[in-house]
């Protein structure tokens, strides 16, 4: 039982396990958060510390995910100043809110949300956008879409978060992007949602530590691998990876 006081060296295998696994996934093509959450719940972990746990430790991995991109010069800068407040305001409204839910309605608005998470990163997995990079620079559309889309996925994440990531790689490839550039944009943005709803559930005490310290160090250590094969593989990995990953959750 979760509950206990005890620590189940079973539960803690479990949750490394998937940790290695959706660190690895979350580091090439996002979507992490599809395989953590669902394995945490799966232990019996009620679903407001499930979502603290799960948030806690993919702040470790989007922390290496996000500057081995960055190093390898794979983020637009930039576009990236303007976006973060966004992701940052989005992250605190979606986290209250879901503090505010009870569990008898949260949890099935997590299981509504990986199912459609799942459904819709499938939908696009035959795009050919992404293959190339059409951005046409920081135009006033493109600005506000992107302003819009980090406020919003920022909003997302802070409320339940699995596949966040995947959400903002298709948003930056809806702009034009390839799928590298994307990746690299969603990576910082993730940190930053990660990281302030990471803060608000210390602060309100969400996080079962030992559960989430367990995952966190499979999630950080596996984030250097994903990314350095993410980065060197190109487009089109990316690309299969995300697709099969979707059709193996489905």
């Amino acid at each position: 039982d979760i509950g206990d006081s005890t620590i189940s060296i079973y539960i803690l295998l479990f949750i490394m396990g998937g940790g290695f696994l959706a660190g690895f996934v979350d580091a090439i093509a996002g979507g992490g958060g599809l395989i953590s959450l669902p394995v945490l719940l799966a232990t019996g972990m009620p679903p407001h510390l499930a979502i603290g746990t799960n948030k806690f430790s993919a702040t470790f991995g989007a922390v290496m995910s996000a500057w081995q991109f960055w190093r390898a010069g794979k983020v637009d800068v930039h576009l990236m100043k303007r976006a973060l407040p966004c992701t940052f305001a989005g992250a605190v409204l979606g986290c209250i809110c879901m503090l505010h839910l009870s569990a008898q309605w949260l949890q099935p608005i997590i299981i509504a949300a990986l199912v459609a998470t799942i459904l819709f990163v499938f939908s696009r997995g035959s795009s050919t956008m992404g293959a190339v990079n059409t951005y046409q620079g920081e135009t006033k559309r493109n600005l506000a879409l992107a302003m819009a889309a980090a406020g919003a996925i920022g909003f997302y994440d802070g409320f339940i978060g699995p596949g966040t990531g995947t959400f903002l790689i298709v948003a930056f490839v809806s702009l034009g992007f390839d799928f590298i550039i994307a990746a690299g944009n969603a990576k910082v943005l993730n940190l930053m949602s990660n990281l302030t709803s990471f803060v608000l559930l210390v602060y309100w005490g969400k996080i079962l530590y030992i559960y989430g310290a367990a995952m966190a160090v499979c999630l950080f250590a596996v984030a250097y691998f994903g990314s350095c094969l993410a980065i060197r593989g190109g487009t089109a990995f990316v690309r299969a990876i995300m697709l099969v990953v979707t059709t193996v959750l489905i």
